[in-house]
């Protein structure tokens, strides 16, 4: 194997704006950051969602951030910025990373993820089903 997923973890690390937690709430209220949940939708339902994050299944990012894409999401052409999270943080910082790369920015991600904001008690919202 060429690289395995630590190396590319620490490459990205090295190339994205990581904030903490605690950092990443103090934007929560902020119109000009729009929060990006990359878990599973089933990981959502299970275990709950950061107020108004927007939800984008991590297979499904690249596609939605071309404007040129069959599958664009406007939003991310909103100009506004964007803070990218999973459940641990693995996910979100290969995928900063890789929106970086196309040019989305400003984009960071949350150390931690998910887990680490509810560890921190931070604002949670009840996953369930999507209505």
């Amino acid at each position: 194997m060429k690289k395995g997923y630590r190396e590319l973890l620490d490459e990205a690390n090295a190339e994205i704006e990581v904030v903490s937690p605690e950092e990443a709430a103090g934007l929560l209220d902020d119109e000009d950051t729009i929060f990006v949940d990359l878990r599973d939708p089933r990981e959502v339902e299970r275990d709950g969602r950061v107020p108004g994050a927007k939800h984008v299944t991590r297979g499904m990012l690249e596609f939605w951030i071309d404007p040129e894409s069959p599958y664009h999401k406007p939003f991310f052409a909103s100009g506004k910025s964007f803070v990218f999270f999973c459940a641990g943080g693995w996910r979100s910082a290969l995928a900063t990373k890789t929106a970086q790369d196309m040019g989305l920015s400003p984009v960071k991600h949350i150390l931690g993820g998910y887990t680490a904001w509810k560890a921190a008690g931070l604002p949670v919202e009840p996953g369930g089903k999507k209505k």
